[in-house]
Formats: C-alpha cells, structure tokens, sequence
C-alpha cells in the first residue's frame, strides 16, 4: 500500500477538510461513490486518495452541476479506464519479456505463439 492510500483520516476530519457534512460522506459511501478503510471497531477511515476521489465527486457537483447519476457513471468509467491501463501495462510487460526471450538463441524453442500466450493473460471488459 503507498503512503497515498493508507486510511489516515477519520470522516469528522474529511468533512472539515472538504467543507461537507458527516452525512454527505456517509451518503457518497451508501450510493457506492467511495469506498473508505474501517476499522475493527467499524470506524471509517479515509487515505489521502480516498479525499483526492471526494474532492474530485465534489468539484463535479459543486463546480460542474453533474448530478449523483452522472457522478456515479464517470468514477465508474474513470476506474474501469484505470483498470484497463493497468492490462495494458501488463500485456506490455509480458510481451517485452516474450520478446525478449525470442532474442536469446536457446530460448527459441521452448516458447509458444506469443497471441497465444498473451491472450491466456486478459479478462474481458464489461463496458455497462
């Protein structure tokens, strides 16, 4: 876990920082638009992502005058895009290591086809 998104803040703070209510927090998590840490004793805990990600849904309804609806499908898109970096970036790891092995003469023989074996490392995306 980085520093970034270790739970450091508990909601009272948040609230403060952001200038919202408690309530509004608790609101956002039940709609499903932030997802905090808790603790044993079921404390909500934010990371300094989590307040990143509430400032961002904030500035979208506040600044932008995007409803809860609209918020909620681009954080939704907003992380799938995320997700689909992240494939991404791996597919490249592994082809750069296919390819990299394919270059070392007693290596050749022992590999597969290389969209065989890339394609055994993606999911399918849901886009809705």
């Amino acid at each position: 876990m980085t520093d970034k998104g270790k739970p450091l803040y508990m909601i009272g703070v948040v609230a403060e920082m952001l200038k919202l209510h408690p309530q509004t927090l608790r609101m956002y998590e039940k709609k499903g638009l932030i997802r905090p840490s808790r603790t044993v004793g079921k404390t909500r805990l934010y990371s300094a992502e989590d307040v990143e990600e509430i400032a961002r849904l904030v500035r979208l309804t506040r600044d932008l005058g995007v409803n809860l609806a609209g918020v909620e499908i681009i954080i939704k898109m907003r992380r799938r895009m995320f997700g689909m970096q992240q494939q991404i970036e791996e597919l490249l790891r592994y082809v750069r290591t296919e390819t990299a092995q394919s270059r070392d003469p007693a290596a050749r023989g022992t590999s597969e086809a290389l969209v065989r074996a890339a394609s055994a490392h993606l999911s399918p995306v849901d886009l809705f």
